[in-house]
């Protein structure tokens, strides 16, 4: 019976396979049915009515003009509904990222708002062509070094410092920029009495209906026996209502001259301009460690979205595909007139809970926001910058994760530390700086443990052919044999630790005569590693005692055979598993 790696890439791939999967349009296209138009155009408005209000306020919070926002929800929206694999990840500004945008234009200092928008599009245009790169390359697997603790420190302290960046909009008035928590926070609570009690009024008003449509609207609906499809949509629709009662209430008061409540303004009306990204090469060189840290935990946010909501119904998510999709989708952005964007959890869980089956959702969304930029951007004029801020002040407070902290704290106190010194560092160093402490430090942990991996003696349990740790359970084994178990690949950060466990346990065995290491754990060997084995094969036979290897796993025997390790030791010394080793040197 011949068998196959469903890894690997068939050499006979046919022009339409190619096509499906680099569009993956092409897979749900043909077969699109009636019922998808009806999912996917409800999901579409609902998203869009979501969308306006947010893709303002995080363009707010990037420190840019409202409409920029709207700009980068357009064409990338479209782009991506055509290369994306995720039938359901709703793509635009989110708030981390838009706070890392603020974070990145900010160390230049722009004096005018040209020179902000072109760093905000050449910043968009470095993130697209990181992650298309690295899709091409097929290289998604580099943000497995952001590890879940690192992310949940890093998102928990970002949503502390974006909801306080917001408190100049909620107040009223202005708040220096700095890199240190404790110094925004000392600087709001001296300076209160020069806060606009209209403004912080209409924002905290604003808060409190977005609190009562995310806790207890959908509790009242679903009295009334709606169906889940229904109530979820309507609960979303918070950020529309505030916006639509914060701007009556400043145009009909007109609070904007009475009580110099802060508004967005005039809104550009018309097509997203085309725009270019600055090619100066000192400018692309201090943008670049932003634009690759945007770029991972952009793509990090979506994939985790697309994947959980694919899971749910038992759809594909090509990591690599996404890459390029979300790529090429940035760079869109970029010539459009956008910033950065990426997978939004919110808006995608309403994308999903509203019906929406294939990429059209998307399309439609894109098609439904640019009439709004042409037509209705008269009506964003006397938008108050509190109710942004309440918007981005509500949808920040989930990404608080409080959960990951205490389960990661029970689990693994090394990994809550990568956790903790996260979260600290985002908040007293800035983003930049804390995720890359945050990652060092994951790193440096990983290699402290796996350079003094766990190492077993194993014995035979009753007369079964099962060996297991004799610290744990009633074993069994012959006086000269000593069979060790390590539960880690082999290299340079633990081969001389392995060279010391071993040497310990053959000066603590004087009647020792085979030595078996146990290799079932251990998936890799490197160079130095293989050095340290050869040194103990040969310190072993001086000593009169054999050295045998069992459980060793197929490519890592290969590597073996390779260099000719195997007839080093010899071939004989090699066992399939610890009981036909141990069976075997029992009888010599």
């Amino acid at each position: 019976m011949s068998t196959s790696n469903p890894a690997q890439m068939p050499k006979n791939i046919t022009l339409t396979q190619r096509l499906k999967k680099y569009l993956p349009i092409m897979n749900w296209l043909p077969n699109y049915s009636r019922a998808d138009v009806t999912g996917d155009l409800i999901a579409g408005i609902i998203v869009t009515v979501m969308l306006v209000p947010q893709g303002m306020a995080y363009a707010l919070l990037a420190e840019l003009p409202a409409q920029v926002g709207l700009y980068a929800s357009i064409i990338p929206l479209f782009i991506y509904g055509l290369l994306g694999t995720s039938r359901t990840l709703a793509v635009g500004p989110v708030a981390i990222v838009s706070l890392m945008v603020a974070s990145g234009i900010g160390q230049f200092a722009p004096q005018s708002l040209s020179e902000t928008l072109l760093l905000a599009v050449t910043l968009a245009a470095m993130v697209g062509s990181i992650q298309l790169i690295l899709g091409i390359l097929r290289a998604g697997f580099i943000v497995n070094f952001l590890s879940h603790p690192v992310l949940s420190g890093f998102t928990s302290a970002a949503a502390i410092v974006i909801g306080l960046s917001q408190l100049k909009n909620l107040m009223g008035f202005d708040v220096p920029r700095s890199q240190q928590l404790h110094e925004t926070a000392w600087y709001v609570f001296t300076n209160m009495s020069l806060m606009n009690v209209a403004s912080f009024a209409i924002g905290v008003g604003g808060i409190l209906i977005l609190l009562y449509f995310k806790f207890g609207l959908g509790k009242h609906l679903a009295y009334l026996s709606l169906p889940k499809n229904v109530i979820v949509p309507l609960t979303k629709t918070g950020p529309l209502v505030i916006v639509v009662i914060g701007t009556l209430l400043v145009w009909g008061m007109g609070l904007n001259t009475s009580a110099d409540v802060s508004i967005v303004g005039t809104v550009p009306a018309g097509l997203p301009p085309f725009t270019m990204p600055t090619l100066e090469l000192e400018t692309l060189q201090a943008l670049f460690p932003i634009a690759l840290t945007i770029s991972l935990v952009g793509y990090m946010e979506g994939i985790s979205v697309a994947k959980a909501l694919a899971s749910k119904r038992r759809e594909k998510v090509d990591p690599n595909q996404e890459l390029i999709a979300i790529g090429t989708s940035n760079i869109a952005s970029a010539l459009t007139g956008g910033y950065p964007i990426a997978g939004g959890f919110g808006r995608s869980m309403v994308n999903f809970t509203s019906g929406a089956r294939t990429g059209l959702a998307s399309v439609i969304t894109a098609v439904l926001l640019l009439f709004s930029v042409l037509f209705l951007t008269p009506l964003f004029t006397y938008l108050p910058n509190a109710i942004l801020a309440a918007i981005i002040i509500v949808a920040v407070a989930n990404l608080i994760d409080v959960k990951t902290a205490i389960h990661t704290w029970h689990y693994s106190k090394a990994e809550f530390l990568s956790l903790a010194i996260t979260f600290v560092a985002v908040l007293e160093l800035g983003i930049e700086t804390g995720i890359l402490i945050g990652v060092a430090t994951s790193l440096i942990l990983y290699l402290y443990r796996t350079s003094r991996p766990h190492v077993a003696v194993i014995g035979r349990i009753g007369t079964s052919e099962e060996y297991r740790n004799v610290l744990r359970y009633e074993t069994t084994m012959q006086p000269n044999i000593l069979a060790l178990r390590i539960d880690e690949s082999l290299y340079f950060p633990n081969a001389t630790y392995l060279e010391q466990v071993v040497g310990n346990a053959v000066a603590d065995n004087p009647e020792l005569e085979h030595f078996v290491l146990v290799c079932s754990a251990v998936n890799f060997i490197d160079t130095s590693a293989l050095e340290v084995l050869e040194n103990l094969n040969d310190t072993l036979t001086e000593n009169g005692i054999s050295f045998n290897m069992a459980g060793v796993k197929g490519p890592v025997m290969d590597r073996l055979r390779k260099i000719g390790f195997d007839t080093h030791i010899g071939q004989e010394n090699f066992y399939l598993n610890c009981h036909e080793a141990c069976e075997s040197l029992a009888t010599e």
